[in-house]
């Protein structure tokens, strides 16, 4: 597969009008040999992360909260620039190779990695679910209630994206394009509520159902590749066994926590559920049962 990806590279891949110096300095294979060697650091700063969630949380139990607002408006405007970009550097790789070579191509040929310009992107995606983890410290910091699908998010996505890069997922051409697609739109939607503007509610609904078809589409596209993995075509499937299986869990237990948000924060019928959540952070997970707090959000 290694070298049917390089044929690929050579013969198939998109023409950008533009390249930043960055973009033409990214070797893939440099930074997948690094990734490669450190992978177990995405395990370190899961369990850090965990812990510091849990220190933050006493450390602030007898403190008033931070408002933070304008630095959430820059953190929440800083994270929708780069899902932007990544969606603009993106997608034309995305959409050359459906449009061209098809769906097999899409799920199955790591093509887009040795393309520099898709490539740095991929990897970039990888490395900001580190820095996304600081959404959390807005939630502790300004003491909102946190609960188990946006830290559990935060933290298995990052381990998960990680472990993809260093195998060359070749389905994470699609995980990559709709998250970027999905976080453009999301810390948008938050940027605006930092800065007190109130976007109607069915924008927060939207954005949660598209996260709930993202892990729709990538279950789906992974019971696909497994198919191709088990039988005996000739045609090669770039991913693992062990990658199939964490994707899985993955999917399936991120549909299940984002569906149960989705029918709790927009189809229960009592005032308390209706209160029950806001969008302030990436997971759309935050609860505020004080109505005063949620007045001044």
């Amino acid at each position: 597969m290694e070298q049917l990806s390089s044929a690929y590279m050579e013969r198939f891949q998109p023409n950008y009008s533009y390249m930043f110096k960055f973009e033409e300095k990214f070797i893939h294979q440099d930074t997948r040999d690094w990734m490669t060697d450190h992978w177990t650091n995405s395990l370190y700063f899961g369990a850090i992360y965990v812990a510091l969630i849990y220190a933050g949380r006493q450390w602030m139990s007898n403190r008033p909260k931070y408002e933070l607002r304008g630095l959430l408006t820059v953190w929440n405007i800083a994270l929708s620039i780069f899902s932007i970009m990544g969606v603009v550097r993106t997608v034309p790789e995305f959409y050359h190779v459906l449009k061209n070579y098809g769906f097999y191509h899409s799920v199955c040929v790591p093509s887009f990695m040795y393309n520099r310009v898709s490539g740095f992107w991929v990897w970039m995606f990888v490395l900001s679910k580190l820095p996304e983890l600081g959404d959390t410290l807005f939630i502790v910091l300004r003491k909102q209630r946190l609960i188990f699908l946006h830290w559990y998010h935060h933290m298995t996505v990052l381990m998960y994206a990680w472990f993809s890069y260093t195998e060359y997922s070749a389905p994470a051409r699609w995980f990559v394009v709709i998250n970027y697609s999905i976080h453009a739109m999301m810390y948008t939607y938050y940027a605006l509520k930092a800065m007190r503007y109130s976007p109607p509610q069915w924008i927060a609904m939207m954005i949660t159902a598209l996260q709930i078809a993202q892990m729709i589409i990538g279950f789906a596209i992974t019971i696909w590749v497994y198919q191709m993995y088990i039988s005996n075509n000739e045609r090669e499937c770039n991913i693992t066994m062990t990658n199939i299986r964490l994707s899985v869990i993955i999917y399936v237990s991120y549909f299940i926590l984002f569906a149960k948000f989705f029918r709790e924060a927009y189809f229960s019928g009592s005032n308390k559920a209706k209160n029950l959540y806001k969008a302030e952070n990436n997971g759309n997970v935050l609860k505020n049962y004080n109505k005063d707090k949620l007045k001044n959000n």
